[in-house]
């Protein structure tokens, strides 16, 4: 039997950067923790390939499949999640649509039988200690490199593929265009940017302040209620996220035993803030941020912002935002829900730069592309909020990525714990000070933001390989597990 190779044959243009749409729906997803990248991207080409099987009438071909995880995916997986993010994945499931109750009892299924189920109608036998690790081999494409195959009965190849995933939960197959999204039909926008310079240019001669112009982007493929809909959406799920970490208590999943301090937090300032004093604002963004991330390190339902693991900063200067921006306090819903719609707008404006000039990938960058890029994205929404000028807004952004240049990704015991955790809740009140800073100014600055993001993608590939989601070096190596 011939393998089956679903590249196209013929060479296919690929679509420059600004013809490739970025919505504000790729940036901000549904997903599961505790990694975008380990987690959300495998699962979704996990399924991706078992899709193609179904799709393509080779299921009943099968007998076995073959996964191999390379590079980051594999020196970090077992902290990520990502082996049995791979078998949700070949089970047909998708990470905006299944709960983590659903994935236990999945696991547990495949752990008991030695079964898979690939697309959810094929039994193969397969379990999660078949996974092979290579974390010393990077493919050429991406740190985060997975390979894909299925086995007649014969031992012949039915279907390969190769994928990565490349920040976000972003994923592109071997052999495609890697800067698409996520399945966004590619309907051109009406105003495209690829650079800070380009989306001010289209604020001024189009009148629109960031959210504005992306507004327009969006319009291009969804009415302006269903995007206001998706957004307001994006932003309960955010909330429900940090709701339910209020009510866990115990230790985060793992070996460092992680106490879980956003229940406790949450009972202190009820009670020692129980009318919401503006001098006990970094209390709760700390909080806000702090169970986000706990929910997200314990395997919960997260919204990628732009990624994982730094899915509590937006949410935490959102909440600042909707909470303590002037009028906000006794504002009624309909004016907190025009303002996030506007938050989120203006900061996935700013998180297309990150996503088309740079990289929103650890295993790539390090964690100035995630945690950077959360903190530059927020600056960005709040400034907006605050009623700054595109020229303020685009400063603010810059102001938070300028002081997280540099910032390494070295996960102790490869778990999105420390210093994760914390790292966000000190990277919202960075952005929130960006964005007041941007305020006092008149928009005019020295660096651009352009230039900040191009030094973060060249500090990025001149970093070691070490401190780019690796576990082997920073604070994964210099500090004892147990």
């Amino acid at each position: 039997m011939a393998i089956r190779n679903l590249t196209p044959t013929t060479e296919v243009p690929t679509p420059s950067l600004e013809e490739v749409p970025l919505s504000s729906f790729d940036l901000f997803t549904v997903g599961i923790g505790p990694s975008s990248s380990h987690t959300v991207g495998p699962m979704r080409a996990a399924a991706s390939f078992a899709a193609d099987l179904a799709e393509h009438g080779m299921l009943d071909s099968v007998a076995t499949v073959n996964v191999r995880l390379y590079g980051s995916l594999a020196a970090t997986g077992a902290g990520h999640g990502t082996m049995s993010a791979v078998l949700i994945g070949l089970e047909g499931k998708l990470p905006d649509r299944v709960l983590p109750t659903e994935m236990e009892e999945i696991l547990a299924r495949i752990e008991e039988t030695g079964t898979l189920s690939l697309a959810g109608s094929h039994e193969v036998p397969f379990r999660e200690a078949e996974i092979a690790l290579h974390p010393l081999t990077v493919l050429d494409g991406h740190p985060n490199g997975m390979r894909f195959a299925a086995f007649s009965d014969a031992g012949e190849p039915v279907l390969e593929a190769t994928y990565f995933s490349i920040g976000g939960g972003f994923i592109y197959r071997e052999g495609d265009n890697r800067d698409g999204s996520n399945g966004l039909d590619h309907v051109a926008d009406p105003l495209p940017f690829r650079t800070a310079a380009q989306l001010l240019a289209h604020c001024r001669s189009e009148g629109l302040s960031f959210s504005g112009v992306m507004l327009r982007n969006e319009l291009a493929r969804r009415s302006e209620a269903e995007v206001r809909a998706g957004l307001l959406h994006i932003r309960d799920v955010m909330d429900e996220c940090k709701n339910n970490s209020l009510e866990r208590t115990g230790n985060l999943p793992g070996t460092l035993n992680v106490r879980r301090r956003a229940p406790d937090w949450h009972a202190r300032l009820r009670t020692e803030d129980p009318d919401r004093d503006p001098a006990f604002w970094q209390e709760w963004v700390n909080l806000v941020a702090l169970a986000v991330n706990e929910e997200n390190a314990s395997g919960g339902r997260v919204v990628t912002a732009p990624t994982n693991g730094a899915a509590g900063i937006i949410p935490a200067v959102l909440f600042y935002a909707t909470h303590y921006a002037p009028g906000m306090k006794d504002a009624d819903q309909a004016m907190k829900d025009d303002a996030t719609v506007r938050f989120l707008l203006a900061s996935a404006a700013v998180g297309a730069l990150y996503k088309r000039m740079a990289s929103i990938s650890g295993a790539e960058v390090g964690c100035q592309g995630e945690v950077g890029s959360a903190s530059s994205m927020a600056a960005a929404g709040l400034a907006e909020i605050l009623g700054g000028t595109p020229e303020q807004v685009e400063n603010a952004a810059e102001i938070a990525m300028e002081h997280n240049l540099g910032l390494t990704c070295d996960p102790i015991g490869g778990l999105v714990q420390i210093p994760c955790i914390e790292r966000n809740a000190i990277a919202a009140a960075k952005a929130i000070n960006a964005a007041k800073m941007a305020l006092w100014g008149d928009g005019t600055h020295r660096v651009s933001l352009d230039e900040v993001i191009i030094t973060m993608a060249e500090t990025g590939k001149d970093m070691s390989s070490r401190y780019k989601e690796t576990s082997m070096g920073g604070l994964a190596v210099n500090v004892v597990e147990c």
